[in-house]
């Protein structure tokens, strides 16, 4: 009988497992399911409640990690309720697990009911058995002057006690922190009320299962279910613009959660009042709690992710000024920043390299360029004549006097990393000096980086100004 129950489980995640490769295949298009996600195979599992997905490199494990994590946990749960995590790994040929194969598994048995209603009346709150991702946690959150008072907001809501405001509404440009500071939230509310229930779905998964249960015509188990919580956390709410029986069954759970003064977390990637398409009642109930923006990180916070990336990838070694200068030219998103790092790093791992800022550049191309402020040698000429305190002209002069010799060589280094100039071109804006004189420059002050505090110190300086 266990035999039997365990080959069923098996099945169902072999049956749903085809249908999301489906899924997937429709919404991804051709050309990157078949680069990225049609290698996924589905790996024997003992646990029913999770499902091992693998892949046959770090690389693309990490790619699809940071690409498609939610989006898989959310069709496997669609599906299966019952699932608890959707674990991505890296599967080695001479050690592969056994990956299931649907022939192997016998056809699951045709449930006379919808297998939503199995989720929206269970015995105890789901929320009692959801488990937050363990990598976003508050300690594990960096901060800076763009997301502090978020994270604050986000603590404060966290402790014990009768919350001092709900709703808590975060809002951001997509891959910013969201929700990081969500799981972080669960965690640490979890953990200081370990009686407590909490539940976070995407708003998609909201409406997914609100319209599953209008067609059961078990509207009220749904109801039940989110309202008995303790905490409930709706990721993404602009994707239920022009949805309005769903906005009108957010807007009563948004409603029951304030009036009873229970905890609520909303996240958007927009200021409420700028939701295009949502009801304005459900507007003026996220604006009256606290609003809380996170904004680009800035320079030195994105350096602070950068290391703390690092320090949590075993193994790795990247210079520090590959770290800068990923931290200055991808200004935008936290998680393009770090899935550029984990690109160089998994590119470095694949083919037995060192990572050096020449194999960064190579291997990030017009993820480097696409953002970069175009920086002309003109401008690098100008402020390192003034952070040195002499005349430009001297940079482009034959004089060879250490005082203007080193001014001159950190000059050719940043126009080497912040142009796109060629060596020969570099070396033409320096008084017609050949491009050898332009790599031994380059050279010169990678080398005097590693051992003088003080140029490092002034490249660093340098760079921040130029870059803005």
């Amino acid at each position: 009988m266990i035999r039997e129950a365990e080959l069923e489980r098996t099945a169902d995640k072999t049956q749903a497992w085809t249908r999301i490769r489906e899924n997937l295949r429709a919404s991804a298009g051709q050309r990157l399911f078949d680069q990225w996600l049609k290698p996924i195979a589905l790996i024997d599992c003992a646990d029913p409640d999770v499902v091992r997905l693998g892949l046959p490199s770090a690389f693309m494990t990490n790619w699809v990690k940071n690409h498609y994590a939610d989006r898989l946990t959310y069709e496997f749960r669609a599906l299966l309720p019952h699932v608890r995590s959707v674990q991505v790994e890296t599967v080695r040929e001479q050690k592969a697990p056994r990956v299931v194969k649907a022939e192997e598994a016998p056809q699951p048995r045709v449930d006379p009911q919808p297998r939503v209603e199995k989720l929206a009346a269970p015995k105890k709150p789901v929320g009692e058995r959801y488990r937050f991702d363990p990598r976003f946690t508050f300690d594990r959150f960096v901060v800076g002057a763009s997301n502090r008072v978020a994270f604050n907001a986000a603590r404060a809501l966290a402790e014990a006690g009768r919350p001092r405001f709900s709703p808590l509404y975060l809002h951001s440009t997509t891959g910013q922190g969201k929700t990081h500071l969500m799981h972080a939230i669960g965690h640490e509310f979890l953990n200081a009320n370990p009686e407590a229930t909490a539940i976070y779905m995407p708003a998609e998964r909201f409406m997914f299962e609100f319209v599953q249960a209008l067609r059961s015509r078990d509207t009220f188990a749904f109801k039940a279910r989110l309202r008995a919580v303790d905490l409930l956390m709706i990721d993404d709410l602009q994707f239920i613009a022009g949805k309005d029986s769903t906005q009108e069954e957010c807007l009563h759970t948004v409603n029951e959660f304030m009036s009873e003064g229970k905890r609520l977390v909303i996240a958007a990637d927009r200021h409420p009042q700028a939701l295009d398409g949502v009801d304005s009642r459900l507007v003026g109930r996220l604006g009256s709690g606290l609003v809380a923006d996170i904004k680009a990180p800035e320079l030195d916070l994105r350096r602070a992710i950068l290391d703390r990336k690092l320090a949590d990838t075993p193994g790795a070694e990247v210079p520090q000024d590959v770290l800068d200068l990923l931290a200055s030219r991808l200004s935008g998103s936290v998680r393009e920043l770090e899935g550029a790092l984990n690109r160089v790093i998994a590119y470095a791992q694949l083919i037995g390299e060192k990572v050096t800022m020449d194999f960064a550049v190579q291997t990030l191309g017009e993820v480097l360029r696409g953002p970069q402020r175009r920086i002309t040698i003109d401008e690098i000429q100008r402020a390192v004549s003034a952070h040195f305190e002499v005349r430009q002209l001297d940079l482009v002069s034959a004089r060879r006097a250490v005082v203007i010799a080193r001014p001159r060589q950190i000059a050719m280094y940043l126009a080497k990393r912040l142009t796109t100039r060629s060596l020969p071109e570099i070396g033409r804006k320096f008084g017609n000096r050949d491009h050898s004189t332009v790599i031994h420059a380059v050279r010169r002050i990678e080398d005097l980086r590693g051992k003088d505090a003080e140029i490092d110190g002034a490249v660093r300086t340098l760079m921040r100004e130029l870059e803005g």
